[in-house]
């Protein structure tokens, strides 16, 4: 019989797929749904499957990686051991942008929706914010959330777990009873069409526009909550894959249903009078709620407008952190970040340091959609190059320890690489060109502490590098000339846009797997990977 033996951690399967879930189910779901059916009709339900399958698909690659280097805030070092130091600080850089700017996401939607709490007891929050922005009033309350994320996890990954557990729970109480009872009080099946024109009223382009625009592909980002986190979960050769795969499949299935209530459930002499574009609530499920009746379940649907980003926000102040301090382990940051504390093993000087830099953000970007709109797809930039890395190091070094292998790797790694260029694609001109700005902005650092160091090769770690270079600048020229549907100029129409990024992004994997490199940090690999400890 095959075992394979870990040190036993304090982050239980329940408690890994809790903290994934508390994190998945954010201030998303709230809106996405609204959203999505403004953009693409009834065909909506399709873009949120279409994102959940793009999610599986790029988890799988971080899966493998996830269970060889069970380390926390992993994905920041996977890049490096393939590929060398200069593309893992870009890929570890883009990840912990994306990751530090959900902290003030976060708050900003708490904030946001407290300002519209309908009780008259709540009033004193009605000045927190004005004409779609965070007033200066209400940059205090955002403060106070954002310190208040970072204080619960200053303690013990046992009390962080629990808070989480509990919240995930109420955040899949509340989604399930608004399905159930928005099915149940007012479902009209002729919402959804009669004809492929009136399920698919902006055609195809409006499937995948909706995929990025809506935030549908941001609601499954954090599956990477229980990879950052490897280093802490009971049997990671197990749990990763299982944490993984539950969290992402229950929060496929809510969304989905969400989606399906939501259409159901609007009037159809609204739809008559303004078509699905026209379907604007400030509050989508509050909204419906109360024009079906249904005050009881409108109240805690405004709570948890407080309490799911509330949630999100505790869970990723734990993933940025100790995304940071994984960064620390190659020397391209500050030292002292990676410091864990004593008592609690918590990271707390990373912690501190995040928690300054998103009330930065926050002061000078005030708008929940400012701080989404340049950052989110940052995410993307660090995920093209997992597939790299995976399919790279089974070449390099075929006899580490892989405790999840699986022969679907050689499809599902292009394929995943193929979509990630997709969404990035998607995400519409001109936010690619600033993602490319968001992750050269890093780069000084990078440089300053490479010159510290002796015996630096750059010129191997450029060479290595220069594929997710060419990739970024190519995404963003295709987007550019694309179709106008995306924000280009309309020189590539659609789908010729579409072929283009499919046929450029497979010569970009295949560079991305040659230019894989032996280099010191594999040394690093080695170590890690020997933890995991197999018997037959």
């Amino acid at each position: 019989m095959r075992r394979i033996f870990m040190k036993k951690n304090q982050i239980s399967l329940f408690s890994g797929v809790m903290l994934a879930l508390s994190s998945l189910i954010g201030s998303g779901w709230l809106f996405g749904a609204g959203s999505a059916a403004q953009i693409a009709g009834p065909s909506s339900i399709i873009s949120w499957i279409i994102g959940a399958v793009i999610m599986v698909l790029i988890a799988f690659n971080y899966v493998e990686l996830g269970t060889m280097f069970p380390e926390s805030g992993g994905m920041s070092r996977f890049a490096e051991y393939s590929h060398g130091q200069l593309l893992g600080f870009i890929s570890a850089w883009a990840n912990w942008v994306s990751l530090i700017t959900l902290i003030p996401i976060e708050a900003v939607a708490c904030v946001q929706y407290m300002s519209s709490w309908p009780w008259s007891w709540a009033n004193w929050t009605r000045g927190f914010f004005h004409n779609g922005t965070i007033t200066n009033e209400g940059l205090w309350a955002v403060y106070l959330f954002m310190f208040i994320f970072s204080l619960i996890n200053f303690g013990s990954v046992k009390l962080l777990t629990r808070f989480t557990s509990f919240i995930a729970i109420f955040k899949l109480v509340i989604p399930s009873l608004t399905i159930i009872f928005l099915i149940l009080a007012g479902f009209h099946s002729s919402n959804f069409g009669n004809n492929l024109t009136s399920f698919m009223p902006n055609g195809t382009r409006g499937v995948f526009q909706a995929v990025t625009i809506s935030g549908i592909i941001l609601s499954y980002d954090a599956f990477q909550t229980v990879i950052n986190l490897a280093g802490e979960i009971e049997n990671p050769h197990k749990n990763i894959f299982r944490g993984v795969w539950i969290s992402l499949s229950i929060t496929a299935i809510i969304y989905v249903l969400l989606e399906i209530a939501f259409i159901g459930a609007v009037e159809p002499s609204m739809l008559a009078k303004t078509g699905w574009h026209g379907i604007n609530f400030s509050s989508p499920f509050a909204d419906i709620a109360i024009l079906l009746g249904l005050t009881w379940l409108s109240i805690l649907l405004y709570l948890d407008a407080f309490v799911s980003p509330f949630g999100t926000g505790v869970t990723f102040v734990a993933t940025s952190a100790r995304t940071l301090m994984a960064m620390t382990k190659s020397g391209n940051v500050p030292a002292f970040l990676g410091k864990v504390n004593k008592k609690y093993k918590t990271p707390r000087y990373a912690m501190i340091w995040d928690l300054v830099l998103a009330m930065a953000l926050v002061f000078f970007f005030r708008n929940w959609s400012e701080l989404a709109t340049v950052v989110s797809v940052s995410t993307f930039v660090a995920y093209a190059t997992g597939p790299v890395a995976a399919v790279s190091l089974r070449k390099m070094r075929p006899n580490f320890k892989r405790p999840f292998k699986s022969s679907h790797l050689k499809w599902v790694a292009p394929l995943s690489f193929v979509l990630t260029g997709l969404v990035i694609y998607w995400a519409m001109w001109p936010t690619t060109i600033e993602v490319i700005f968001v992750v050269l902005l890093g780069l000084p650092i990078y440089f300053y502490y490479q010159f510290k160091k002796e015996n630096v090769n750059f010129a191997k770690q450029f060479k290595a590098s220069l594929w997710l270079l060419a990739f970024l600048v190519f995404i963003s020229i295709i987007s550019y000339l694309g179709s106008s549907t995306f924000g280009g100029n309309n020189t590539f129409k659609y789908p010729w846009d579409f072929i283009i990024v499919i046929l450029a992004s497979v010569g970009f994997y295949v560079w991305g797997i040659k230019s894989s490199y032996e280099n010191r940090d594999l040394e690093d690999a080695a170590k890690v990977n020997e933890s995991v400890e197999i018997e037959d």
